[in-house]
């Protein structure tokens, strides 16, 4: 059943009557509904499990079996009563006889409490620290019936998760560290372009509410699906196909939902919201977990207890905080770049090392060819071109110890409403050498560039720069064959020989060198005569902003040095 309309619609009536209420904090809010939508699906999925182990003649205890000792004894049913059965800790009880100040009492008290102890079975207590945030005995009473209509029983998980991706969607301010929901059509494209496979590892350092990993999942179970399991449905205004994975046995199911996706969060408040996401979307067992990686590191023996890959990851798929900065005395040896403490650059410096290597027994690695894991981050343009000797530094490491795919340049204003901070896509391989780079250039991507950046429209450049992306051979050929020497058929014929317009284009090591390991997409971008004429102002702002952001950390780093001198 696909996310209707109508189901649209009355999650923004719960938004907009908690925003009335007096809750305006769209992260808060989305919490709440997320532990609410847990409540009402705890029941369903507990009787499923009822019916699945009567079937299969296995041993399965109900969530609801047993008594319930009361926290709060006003919510006992007569005086001196202490426990209740924990039948009453149903849904489909509470929610639907309560009302008021009794609602709020048993919630806050009683079916907070039992949930969170019920969470203690998965792999990430998702309800550790949670309470009941909504306290007004109206806005709680009418928020329980709203979420009631929405009969998540009736959903699929798809739908269910289409629905939470929705509340999130509401989420429009940028956390203290700078990190910020990802629009998912953006996530989709780079998914793609990196092409997870099952059996591989995939890891999200920064996973927020686990966008990566969602498109991870549903690009797995697409690329698994027999043409009569795949359905087309509306996302954000475009169709996307969704496939169900009817060809992936009982054994890689196994994989996929417990061995194949990984992640972490600095904000309680993001662990809990992706693994709530995760949850919705039947992954209740990857587990993300609390931590910075930038402060903290993790040893053979401990990444074995908690049962993370030894040799690193295959996939890494990030969007990393842009603007925040780390204590320099919390820096971990393990991701130092210099004296640098711009949160970008240190992540970046953690996934080149948290990826697989290859096996140098096999001669991998070398190109292509090779087994080493592959990483796609979104960094901020500066990262790309930045003077200080840690930009220098890092950019040097990834061309000469790693193979830098390609880069891909989205449009100014694609993170509206949370920032019109100018970025880019970088796509790179553990191990080897790059020998040249593959430069995509989006104009549109799909929507519409303005303060919230959700209106669909036609022009979309990322169909095309994907198929580029996937053709790259091709296209180098294609690329060489353009610019290598052509007699001359008379004057001014050499110039219109080296017209190009096509939105992508290449760059050898020996120009990245000359450059000093300049990664921007403008730098090498072989202009047509119209394009220089003509060029987008949206663009040169956007460059301007660059190199602002860039001339505001080189002064802060000095401010820095000044500091530890004095």
């Amino acid at each position: 059943m696909p996310l209707t309309p109508d189901t649209r619609r009355k999650i923004d009536q719960i938004r907009d009557y908690l925003f009335g209420g007096g809750y305006p904090d769209p992260m808060n809010n989305a919490e709440q509904l997320a532990y609410l939508f847990y409540f009402y699906l705890s029941e369903g999925q507990d009787k499923e499990s009822t019916a699945r182990a009567r079937i299969t003649k296995q041993t399965y205890a109900s969530l609801f079996a047993g008594e319930w000792t009361l926290k709060n004894p006003l919510n006992a049913p007569k005086e001196g009563q202490k426990t209740i059965s924990k039948e009453q800790l149903r849904w489909s009880i509470w929610a639907r006889a309560m009302s008021g100040e009794n609602l709020v009492r048993f919630v806050r008290d009683e079916v907070f409490p039992f949930y969170a102890e019920m969470a203690e079975r998965y792999a990430v207590n998702f309800m550790e620290g949670s309470r009941l945030g909504i306290d007004d005995p109206t806005v709680l009473t009418q928020v329980v019936n709203l979420v009631d209509e929405l009969r998540l029983d009736q959903a699929d998980a798809d739908t269910k998760g289409d629905l939470f991706e929705h509340v999130l969607k509401q989420i429009s301010q940028a956390g203290e560290l700078g990190q910020f929901r990802t629009p998912r059509h953006i996530i989709r494209a780079i998914v793609q372009m990196i092409a997870p496979q099952i059996g591989e590892t995939i890891y999200d350092p920064a996973a927020g509410t686990a966008g990566f990993l969602v498109a991870a999942y549903d690009y797995i179970r697409l690329q698994n699906s027999s043409p009569n399991a795949i359905e087309e449905v509306e996302l954000d205004g475009k169709k996307i196909q969704r496939g169900h994975g009817d060809k992936l046995s009982a054994a890689k199911w196994d994989i996929l939902g417990n061995r194949t996706f990984y992640g972490n969060d600095v904000d309680l408040k993001m662990v809990h919201l992706a693994t709530m996401n995760l949850t919705l979307r039947g992954l209740p067992n990857v587990r993300i977990r609390r931590r910075n990686v930038l402060t903290t590191t993790l040893d053979a023996q401990q990444k074995a207890e908690l049962g993370l890959p030894l040799d690193g990851f295959n996939i890494i798929l990030a969007n990393p905080p842009f603007a925040g900065r780390v204590d320099k005395d919390r820096i971990v040896d393990d991701v130092k770049i210099g004296t640098t403490t711009a949160t970008e650059l240190l992540f970046l410096k953690y996934m080149m090392d948290s990826l697989k290597t290859p096996s140098p027994l096999r001669g991998e690695g070398r190109g292509e060819g090779g087994n080493g894991g592959r990483c796609s981050v979104i960094v901020p343009e500066g990262v790309l071109f930045g003077s200080t000797g840690a930009h220098k530094e890092l950019r040097r490491q990834l061309i000469e110890n790693n193979t830098v795919l390609a880069v891909l340049s989205l449009p100014g204003g694609v993170f509206q409403p949370y920032s019109g901070v100018k970025t880019s896509v970088l796509f790179f391989k553990k191990g080897g050498t790059t020998d040249k780079v593959l430069f995509l250039h989006a104009d549109n991507d799909g929507y519409k560039i303005d303060a919230k950046h959700d209106t669909p429209i036609e022009n979309d450049d990322l169909p095309g720069l994907l198929d580029a992306y996937q053709c790259k051979d091709e296209r180098w050929a294609e690329w060489q064959a353009h610019f290598s020497p052509r007699p001359q058929a008379g004057e001014g014929a050499g110039e219109r020989a080296l017209e190009w317009t096509a939105k992508w284009w290449f760059a050898d090591a020996a120009t990245l060198r000359a450059n000093d390991f300049n990664l921007s997409a403008g730098r090498y971008r072989p202009m047509s005569q119209a394009a220089v004429e003509h060029r987008d102002p949206r663009e040169l702002l956007d460059e301007l902003a660059a190199i602002e952001a860039e001339i505001v950390e080189e002064v802060e780093a000095l401010r820095v040095v000044l500091a530890e001198q004095v």
